[in-house]
């Protein structure tokens, strides 16, 4: 993880907050990664249009973001769509190797291990069967169909019950934030 995550991830919760100042602060750093993950991959007009295309995309989606997630793996998972979106608009079929996926980004198992523990300590706070279902659908990959299957619930009600569940723990973590 870069050391910048924190930073990223404050402007991020605050833009989404309605603050302009933090939002172009953040578009501007993700710029200086960006350029540098495109043109280590695409040709010099390309990479910087790939940048300005995931700035877009990025803004578009910006309400999917879940600050419970590391916000650079939600930016790389966008930037690498994007830039498969121009070997595809490009016809290239260029190969990327997977130890240079980690290079927009950094990887930090101490980090990690916080965060486990930090979503396993919020996981707790939920009852016993809403737990269940946000471990298997949202960490574990499980369907929704598969975890409807499981419980003897409708898609529907899984679908409902997850959705509030996730909503209960931001709920819990805005409360903890406004006491400090």
């Amino acid at each position: 993880m870069i050391a910048q995550e924190a930073q990223y991830r404050d402007w991020m919760l605050a833009a989404l907050m309605g603050d302009a100042g933090a939002y172009r602060m953040l578009l501007a750093g993700l710029t200086r990664h960006l350029r540098s993950y495109y043109a280590r991959r695409l040709d010099g007009g390309v990479a910087e249009d790939a940048v300005q295309e995931t700035l877009i995309a990025i803004h578009t989606r910006r309400a999917t973001y879940d600050p419970a997630l590391p916000f650079t793996a939600w930016v790389y998972g966008i930037a690498r769509y994007k830039l498969i979106d121009e070997y595809r608009r490009h016809k290239r079929r260029a190969t990327v190797p997977l130890d240079e996926a980690a290079e927009l980004f950094g990887h930090d198992d101490a980090n990690d291990a916080i965060a486990k523990r930090d979503v396993t300590k919020l996981l707790d706070k939920l009852p016993p069967a809403k737990r269940q279902l946000v471990k298997d659908i949202k960490l574990d990959g499980v369907s929704v169909a598969d975890a409807a299957a499981r419980t003897g619930l409708s898609e529907s009600a899984v679908k409902v019950t997850v959705h509030r569940a996730i909503k209960s723990l931001g709920e819990g973590l805005e409360e903890r934030d406004a006491d400090r």
